[in-house]
């Protein structure tokens, strides 16, 4: 199994490059009144060459999916969104439970087929002491709806993965889904004009006020905008009263410090709000 390097950007690029591609060929006219939610999970633990005493991997997976009470074509275009960003792209056009049950079989062949011939390789030169600390990975996927008002859905997905690394890796993205258009959200869609500099001001001066500094120069010092720079991410979601912007691990800080998320209110940025119907809904 690949060492898990993959960064946010990648997760997200990877994602947008199905969400956008087909969201226009939607069902526009659906009745998103309907929509009904349910959750499965799936917990499973396989040993390297099948053996209770050799390393193994974990894996949980907690899938929230519009379950079939909501008409099926509609049903089935939400879920691929959901599949695509918790799973990935390979995963669309799947039923949840076989979308689940794929990934956990996919999940443990590759940590077999990557990791039994290493592992032999380590016994017959005398590295035990080493094994268990490299050898044993887990992994876990957690997905959930944070709000779902008129045509506006927002979804969230946790990843996180050990990898027999120093620390484990770990990842949260969001869906800002326009039902009406059946298709997600950027920022463009959410704000008008030049907002990008007004906007990155905005995310510095919440930014000192949460962390309780007098100036940027503070923060830098402290580490933040360290591993890149400070600026409006498309990984947002919007709540009744503000909008969020989600740093993930590395993104503009080191990984001791952890994700860093910034809310603005809206009345921080009306000035840059476009007339959206999804911060209505969300305010509503």
């Amino acid at each position: 199994m690949k060492k898990q390097s993959v960064t946010l950007l990648a997760i997200i690029l990877s994602v947008s490059g199905f969400l956008f591609s087909c969201g226009n060929k939607m069902n526009k006219n659906a009745a998103v009144e309907t929509l009904r939610f349910d959750s499965i999970s799936i917990e499973a633990s396989e040993h390297l060459f099948g053996d209770a005493a050799r390393p193994a991997c974990d894996l949980k997976i907690l899938l929230t999916y519009v379950s079939q009470e909501t008409p099926d074509t509609l049903q089935q275009e939400i879920n691929d969104f959901f599949l695509a960003l918790s799973l990935g792209n390979e995963y669309i056009g799947m039923e949840p439970q076989e979308a689940i049950e794929r990934y956990r079989d996919t999940y443990i062949h590759e940590y077999k087929h990557d990791l039994e011939p290493m592992l032999l390789k380590d016994e017959e030169g005398g590295h035990e002491r080493e094994i268990g600390a490299w050898y044993n990975y887990e992994r876990s996927v957690h997905s959930r709806v944070l709000l779902h008002k008129g045509e506006l859905l927002v979804y969230s997905n946790e990843w996180s993965d050990y990898a027999g690394g120093a620390h484990p890796m770990y990842l949260r993205s969001f869906l800002n889904l326009d039902l009406k258009e059946m298709r997600p959200l950027r920022l463009d869609d959410i704000f008008i004009g030049e907002y990008t500099e007004p906007l990155t001001d905005l995310l510095w001066e919440q930014l000192m006020k949460d962390q309780k500094a007098d100036s940027r120069e503070a923060l830098r010092d402290e580490g933040y905008a360290s591993t890149g720079e400070l600026a409006p991410t498309e990984n947002f979601y919007l709540e009744k009263d503000k909008i969020t912007f989600y740093y993930n691990v590395y993104e503009i800080a080191p990984y001791s410090m952890g994700p860093i998320q910034i809310s603005l209110p809206y009345s921080a940025v009306s000035h840059m709000l476009g007339s959206h119907t999804a911060i209505r809904d969300a305010r509503s």
